[in-house]
């Protein structure tokens, strides 16, 4: 159990955290006025974390499949 909460549970968990952080963008773009231009500049800042997220469970695996 402790290896599955290990493995999985922080990946779920994070990808929960992802979504709520795509609702506060979308609630900080819409109160700031940010416009266009400037909530997919949110986005993109957001996207660049996820995709920092997905290269480190990339690389990880990557790892220990190259160690077995």
């Amino acid at each position: 159990m402790d290896q599955w909460l290990t493995e999985y549970g922080v990946t779920i968990g994070v990808g929960g955290l992802i979504l709520f952080m795509v609702f506060i963008v979308w609630d900080l773009a819409k109160r700031s006025n940010a416009g266009v231009f400037g909530t997919m500049i949110l986005y993109l800042a957001l996207a660049l974390g996820v995709l920092g997220f997905v290269i480190k469970i990339a690389i990880s695996y990557l790892l220990e499949r190259g160690m077995n």
